[in-house]
């Protein structure tokens, strides 16, 4: 049989030039390709080689930072030199390599800190899977953050990257040594937390020091590329999250055949927080999409999908399954999907089941009592319909809807009212 796992071991040749050059007009940008000289997984020799392959085996990739050249186009001076994040890591930085690092592993750390740049005034930690977030949280310690975002959705958790905006200390490297990460990202590890980590010796631990000044990154655009089948390039600005402080959200106004429609209850203070803090994780999820958001904390994510009312019911679905799932592991140590298994076999009690269903049930999966967040208006009012029978409390999207004012009447007329706020943007991510 072939061994198709050789596929995942294999590093590909390379034959991207050490420089790249890119010419605006009269402007210059210089780029460096990035090399490691790590040990092979397999023989131990020490290998020189950027990206371990592309997206998938079989395609070449190559990692460039960019060293010379200050780009100015209009108003907007985009990223100097300099500022090298995911793309300036050295091999000391690479804590430990576990080995050559493929292109999905830097793209998940680069969203993970795409959304941690705004989630800077007290421990968090995002957890990425496939480029979108599947768990962030805040914490009152980083262990704590660690915790609530693994078991947010601790199933799609397993083989992610697990970003800390914080030190990594003894405790949360315990936490994280019970699962299974490809990569772990932090500004820097405490004493005695190496040897924890360790442990599973093809974690890609990494550290990132000018993560202690994340939050200025917020305000830094960069050049945006995406490329067509036909060769060609779409260049845009990276996009600005207006949202730092409550006052940015406006109220939910619209008018219709001449008449007003305003949301009638305004957010409280721990609404306000939660519609900060879903608005910021928001950032790094692929569009279309709807999130769950309660208590600093993301309940359900539903992302990419082709119509809004879809998305916000998928999220609806996994907000459930997941919530049974950290229910079933804190309770009796196992999955979800297992306990089901072990009970059919009649190696446990359907009682075990049933209590856990039945609390999923009374708590709506999480989210009753939490905001919901939309990265784009509502084009109907039965995507609002859909959060507002799970119970949440309020609602974030961008306003400018023909139907902004159905979607306010929703609100209005649910029992007990739910609040909404606009942004005034949209927070596509393809």
């Amino acid at each position: 049989m072939k061994d198709y796992k050789k596929a995942y071991r294999t590093i590909m040749d390379d034959h991207f030039p050490d420089d790249m050059v890119i010419t605006f007009g009269d402007q210059t940008l210089i780029y460096r390709k990035r090399t490691w000289k790590i040990p092979d997984d397999g023989t131990g020799e020490l290998i020189e080689k950027g990206l371990r392959y592309g997206e998938n085996p079989g395609q070449e990739a190559a990692l460039y930072e960019l060293v010379k050249g200050n780009l100015l186009l209009g108003d907007c001076r985009f990223v100097e030199p300099g500022n090298g994040l995911v793309s300036a890591i050295t091999e000391e930085d690479m804590l430990q390599s576990g080995k050559h690092p493929g292109k999905t592993n830097l793209t998940d750390a680069d969203n993970a800190l795409n959304v941690l740049k705004y989630l800077t005034k007290k421990p968090a930690v995002s957890i990425m899977k496939h480029n979108n977030p599947c768990g962030v949280a805040y914490g009152e310690t980083l262990a704590a953050a660690y915790d609530r975002a693994n078991m947010a959705d601790r199933i799609a958790a397993f083989g992610g990257c697990a970003a800390c905006n914080r030190p990594i200390d003894k405790t949360t490297a315990e936490l994280m040594s019970h699962n299974y990460l490809e990569v772990v990202v932090a500004p820097d590890y405490e004493e005695g937390t190496l040897e924890i980590l360790k442990k599973r010796k093809n974690l890609r631990i990494i550290k990132i020091g000018r993560m202690e000044g994340l939050e200025r990154y917020r305000t830094l655009r960069y050049l945006d590329f995406k490329s067509l089948i036909d060769g060609g390039i779409v260049v845009q600005q990276s996009p600005l999250n207006a949202i730092t402080a409550p006052e940015d959200f406006k109220p939910a106004v619209a008018f219709h055949q001449g008449t007003e429609y305003r949301i009638a209850r305004p957010p409280t203070d721990a609404e306000y927080e939660d519609m900060l803090f879903g608005w910021c994780v928001e950032q790094g999820v692929t569009s279309n999409s709807v999130l769950y958001v309660k208590d600093g904390v993301t309940v359900g994510i539903g992302t990419g999908e082709q119509d809004r009312v879809g998305v916000a019911e998928i999220a609806v679905f996994k907000a459930y399954t997941k919530y049974a799932d950290s229910l079933c592991f804190r309770q009796h140590g196992i999955p979800y999907k297992q306990l089901e298994q072990e009970i059919e076999s009649g190696q446990r009690e359907h009682s075990h089941k049933e209590e856990i269903d039945q609390q999923v049930k009374d708590e709506r999966g999480g989210i009753k009592g939490a905001i919901m967040i939309s990265d784009a208006f509502f084009p109907f009012r039965d995507g609002v319909d859909v959060g507002i029978k799970e119970e949440v409390t309020g609602i974030v999207h961008p306003g400018g809807s023909d139907r902004d004012f159905e979607s306010i009447e929703a609100c209005n007329e649910a029992e007990p009212q739910v609040t909404m706020v606009f942004t005034g943007q949209r927070a596509f991510k393809h």
